[in-house]
């Protein structure tokens, strides 16, 4: 029998369980069409984490619907949650969010959130991430982070 050989791409997104989409987002900095993830009208509690690193990202409590099509959060779970740099390509200028420890692209954040949850709305891709409902999170190993879905 012939031994398989796979890329790194294909490596990674074997042993993470990842679609294409979910790859080219996280490490190509892409981003999916708006109003296709699933995740966009997910609105149980729970938190969101992502796809690769597993590191935990946005809470449920801090999700709203911006209309924009992509899933759409106030603010992280923790500042060093994520990591920020300008992004400058489509001719705009814009700040990327990446995962903290996983330095992943997930979107964009911009200054024209909701003024009552702290005026930013972070836009991230769905493909970035799992949700991990209220209920499984003990389970998981998500215990710490219950306290911030409310």
């Amino acid at each position: 029998m012939e031994k398989e050989i796979l890329t790194e791409e294909q490596k990674l997104m074997k042993e993470h369980n990842l679609s294409q989409l979910s790859y080219d987002v996280l490490k190509k900095s892409a981003t999916e069409r708006s109003f296709t993830s699933e995740l966009n009208n997910e609105y149980r509690k729970g938190i969101y984490v992502e796809k690769i690193s597993k590191e935990p990202l946005f809470s449920s409590t801090t999700k709203f619907d911006s209309g924009c099509g992509w899933p759409s959060f106030s603010e992280p779970i923790l500042k060093e949650s994520v990591l920020y740099l300008q992004d400058n390509s489509h001719n705009m200028v814009r700040t990327e969010v990446r995962s903290g420890k996983g330095d992943n692209h997930l979107g964009h954040v911009f200054n024209d959130g909701p003024k009552e949850m702290g005026g930013l709305r972070y836009c991230i891709n769905g493909a970035a991430l799992d949700f991990i409902p209220f209920e499984e999170m003990d389970e998981k190993g998500y215990s710490e982070y219950k306290k911030f879905v409310k």
